[in-house]
């Protein structure tokens, strides 16, 4: 058996694990990347790449559909069953967009297996696991490492009595496998994958149930944000089932039941379950090494992403920390600076900027009006509807907002929410704000241009500003 030694060993080839090879890299340590996917992990080829590239879809046809209101006619339009916006203006080709989406995320992943190589990273394909706390095991082979990090992420959480068949009862990774937009989907769960869904489904065509187990959609998420989004989802045709709880769901002829606990039934052409994931820690070798799991399995990790084990670090979902892809890069540049004896600062789970892709996208970063109500954070709140800015006007945006959290007295950007179309892009502002202590003055005194969505934000802060003299 052969015993390779190398600088840096890494079980996993997400953006948790590629990114920190290519910092180990830069560097000028040795790595080997062990992976059985695909390099991207999940986030490429299952999750993030797939889900917003088929998004992006969803919002062209979002676009096409309200073209009439700038004056626009398109074609010919079609009716479709149950929406009040009475027409479609366009139809799917399934085919070509479950192929596109699938192909990007291809091509994404041999982008990753490039760079890697680029970099000089050994990269070997297997099941791999801990042999030891430095030594990984794969495909016959034992390779020895002076650090390790784990960034093996998660699965989708199975609901007991919903067991997926990839035909009708779906999670979100075997989406992409389907010949058809679903004409009646169910979703199961409200949270971020569900209500993602749930939008993007709705504006391709399918006539949509969303079963929340909750008094409304996107329980953890600013309260303004989620009642709009309901709203919205609502207005557009989308049946919403708060406070319901599925049971179980199985297959009924060319279609599927949802069972509720209440007793109800719920019937869809197909079911798309989710309800969140589960850590991929089974089975390589943990407990042997000495690393400690948490209650539901996830790997525990301090904030520079070491494990109890010492020298074996861990990034990414499997930690169960803010399970997205940014987050996981991060940790896996942090376990490398660390490791490497480079300067690091600790991961502030406070300054992580995070976007929602429904329609409009929810953006967010820093602190919470949760927290603000709560009285944990003393701070100034103004929040300012996108429907008096101008350039939302003219795009024909109609729902959404701006909202700034300001310190009480220092006057400090403490956070945001944007409910806009490209939130994600315009949350860059508030999040710069935030990691370099801006003031609300310092941001009304910068310009914006005339007309644009930005030009919110400057307004939001002038509105925060104290007059001279007050605390």
């Amino acid at each position: 058996m052969n015993h390779p030694t190398v600088d840096v060993a890494i079980l996993g080839g997400g953006p948790g694990g590629y990114e920190a090879a290519l910092v180990a890299s830069q560097l000028g340590a040795s790595g080997v990347v062990v992976d059985s996917d695909g390099l991207g992990g999940a986030s490429v080829l299952t999750d993030c790449v797939p889900s917003k590239t088929l998004i992006a879809s969803a919002e062209t046809m979002g676009l096409l559909a309200g073209a009439a209101d700038l004056g626009i006619r398109i074609g010919q339009s079609t009716r479709v069953p149950g929406q009040p916006r009475a027409v479609r203006p366009a139809d799917v080709d399934a085919r070509r967009l479950y192929g596109r989406v699938k192909a990007l995320a291809a091509a994404q992943s041999a982008d990753v297996a490039s760079r890697l190589t680029a970099e000089g990273v050994r990269v070997l394909t297997g099941h791999g696991r801990l042999a030891a706390p430095h030594t990984l095991a794969v495909g016959g082979q034992e390779i020895a490492a002076g650090v390790v990090l784990v960034a093996t992420g998660g699965m989708p959480r199975v609901l007991p009595g919903a067991q997926p068949d990839g035909q009708r009862i779906l999670n979100w990774r075997q989406l992409y496998d389907l010949s058809e937009v679903p004409p009646e989907l169910v979703v199961v769960g409200s949270g971020v994958t569900g209500a993602e869904f749930a939008s993007a489904f709705q504006a391709l065509g399918s006539q949509v149930t969303l079963i929340s187990s909750r008094e409304h959609v996107l329980p953890h998420e600013d309260r303004d944000a989620a009642v709009l989004i309901e709203d919205v989802f609502r207005r557009r045709g989308m049946t919403v089932l708060s406070r319901s709880r599925a049971e179980s769901v199985s297959r009924s002829g060319d279609g599927v039941v949802v069972r509720l606990a209440d007793g109800r039934t719920v019937r869809g052409s197909h079911c798309l379950l989710t309800v969140g994931l589960v850590a991929a820690t089974d089975g390589i070798g943990l407990a042997e090494a000495g690393i400690k799991l948490d209650s539901h399995g996830f790997i525990v990790a301090d904030r520079v992403s070491r494990t109890s084990a010492p020298g074996v670090y861990a990034a990414g979902d499997c930690t169960g920390v803010l399970m997205l892809a940014s987050v996981a890069a991060m940790q896996g540049r942090i376990a490398m600076w660390h490791a490497l004896g480079e300067a690091v600062q600790p991961l502030r789970l406070d300054h992580v900027a995070a976007t929602i892709f429904t329609e409009p996208e929810i953006a967010t970063v820093g602190v919470s009006q949760r927290a603000v109500e709560a009285g944990e954070v003393d701070a100034s709140v103004v929040k300012l509807p996108l429907s008096t800015n101008a350039r939302a006007k003219m795009q024909g945006f109609r729902d959404g907002f701006v909202k700034l959290f300001a310190g009480q007295g220092s006057g400090r950007v403490l956070g945001g929410v944007v409910v806009a179309p490209r939130a994600s892009e315009l949350i860059l502002a508030v999040s710069l704000a935030v990691e370099q202590m801006l003031t609300v003055s310092q941001i009304a005194h910068t310009f914006a241009v005339y007309p644009s969505l930005s030009g919110s934000l400057t307004e939001a802060a002038r509105q925060l500003m104290k007059p001279a003299g007050e605390g």
